[in-house]
């Protein structure tokens, strides 16, 4: 079983840039998949970006170009750098993984962080 734990979430203007992080506890990171989710107030979770265990990327159309999704398995790290963010991308962002190996989009995942707060002022 792995931990996971976000950070990096905060407030920024639009057009700003933040970079997500999330921790992982265990020896075996590098054979998960990880997936950056996020919900907004009333709207249900969504897939924002996912990685797989060589480094292959998936992204949600909402935010190709502008996202980018990496991992750091010396580390135990995966990561999310948003850029050109926009009010529409506030949400509580949230880390998670897979040991199952499934297509990057599916939505399926076993571990879940806490979730980190990303506010975007217009």
């Amino acid at each position: 079983q792995v931990q996971l734990v976000e950070s990096g979430g905060g407030l920024v203007q639009a057009g700003g840039s933040l970079r997500l992080s999330c921790a992982a506890s265990g020896r075996t990171f590098s054979n998960y998949q990880m997936a950056w989710f996020r919900q907004a107030p009333g709207k249900e979770r969504e897939l924002v970006a996912a990685i797989s265990r060589f480094s292959s990327t998936y992204y949600a159309d909402s935010v190709k170009g502008r996202f980018t999704i990496s991992r750091d398995n010396a580390k135990n790290t995966v990561y999310l750098q948003m850029n050109s963010l926009k009010p529409e991308d506030t949400a509580v962002y949230y880390c998670a993984g897979r040991v199952v190996i499934r297509q990057l989009e599916n939505n399926r995942y076993d571990y879940w962080g806490q979730g980190t707060q990303v506010t975007i002022s217009s």
